[in-house]
């Protein structure tokens, strides 16, 4: 486990790049006790548990948290959402979800999990994910993992949960609602009733607020007063328009439902909550896809991908929290995750040194 978590932090992710690390003889930095080759690999990851693994990443956060690692951080949130990982033409395992074209027509395989990741500062830390295969959905999956982080983190840890519109189902909030957290959703089509009545109203009166966001100009829209729609058991639904004015002149515009009340959170609390959502998509997919390997398949086994997809989690986690907390690190600032990648890199091969700093 621990050549495959100092492996992935080094961007050696595939199986046999790790079997080459712990078989060279050059890399004594690595503590590693024995060599094995890239099937041993799979035969462990289709065999663990993995509650464990989800365990220690909640301890590690805990832990965080006690070492105020968010104490720049007003209100912590949880965004979750959904993706792919590793595509294949033929169905080999029961997690192997079939991709059609525009005919229907089957095209390949692919295999889907909601990442969870805890947002609002500059720490963006994933903490769990859930698989969903053939029969299952993005929402019931994430109604699944939503109730396992609740368990593993506490009420106490998260403010808030930030969503897309596909999670803005009366089920999905009414979990988020037994959590004991509020639910910052996307408005979008697939709530038209809501949506065109907060069209119609907002369209005639002018931004009641307007900031600067940056370089960026920001008006905001909001009222608590709408109306739920008849399965979600809300008294009333707060909707939040903004609009953003980029210095090119290009405008971004969205929607935004939520059970806090204006009296709890202001409008421009409330924005920031809503733009966090876009963390789980820059520091949490596109990160681990492209430099960590969270789309390749190692081994292909339903029990291993998830692993493999937990022990990456708690890869990035452990090299966010040095890189960017580590308080003893001597006199340089904060290094990029890519220095550090070939700082690691480079001293594999040095002698060991007892140096606190």
């Amino acid at each position: 486990m621990w050549s495959f978590v100092l492996g992935t932090i080094l961007r050696q992710w595939a199986f046999l790049a790790i079997e080459f690390l712990v078989g060279s003889k050059a890399r004594r930095n690595l503590n590693v006790s024995r060599s094995f080759g890239d099937d041993a690999l799979g035969y462990f990851t289709a065999r663990l548990d993995p509650a464990p693994t989800r365990v220690a990443l909640a301890a590690v956060l805990h832990r965080a948290k006690r070492n105020k690692a968010f104490e720049d951080c007003r209100f912590v949130g949880l965004a979750l959402d959904g993706t792919t990982g590793g595509r294949r033409r033929k169905k080999g395992c029961p997690l192997c979800r079939p991709h059609r074209n525009a005919k229907k027509e089957i095209t390949g395989y692919r295999h889907h999990l909601v990442l969870a990741s805890v947002v609002g500062g500059d720490l963006i830390l994933p903490v769990d994910v859930e698989t969903y295969g053939p029969g299952d959905s993005e929402y019931r999956a994430g109604q699944r993992l939503l109730a396992r982080v609740r368990q593993n983190l506490g009420a106490r840890f998260i403010d808030y949960v930030v969503v897309d519109g596909e999670f803005a189902t009366a089920p999905f909030l009414h979990t988020a609602g037994k959590a004991g957290w509020p639910v910052v959703a996307r408005l979008k089509e697939n709530l038209p009733e809501l949506l065109r009545a907060a069209e119609k109203r907002f369209r005639s009166r002018p931004p009641a607020l307007v900031f600067r966001d940056n370089t960026d100009r920001v008006e905001i829209w909001d009222a608590d007063d709408f109306d739920p729609w008849e399965s979600l058991q809300w008294e009333t639904v707060r909707v939040l328009r903004y609009r953003q004015h980029k210095p090119d002149g290009d405008v971004v515009e969205a929607y935004w439902l939520t059970n806090l009340s204006s009296r709890r959170i202001s409008r421009r609390c409330l924005y920031h909550m809503a733009k966090s959502r876009w963390h789980i998509e820059n520091e949490g997919f596109n990160d681990a896809k492209n430099r960590y390997g969270l789309g390749h398949i190692r081994h292909h086994h339903e029990r291993s991908l998830l692993i493999v997809w937990l022990l990456t989690c708690l890869a990035l986690t452990l090299e966010r929290l040095y890189r960017l907390r580590y308080l003893h690190r001597g006199s340089h600032p904060v290094r990029a995750a890519i220095n550090l990648y070939r700082l690691l890199l480079l001293t594999l091969s040095l002698p060991v040194v007892a140096d606190s700093s």
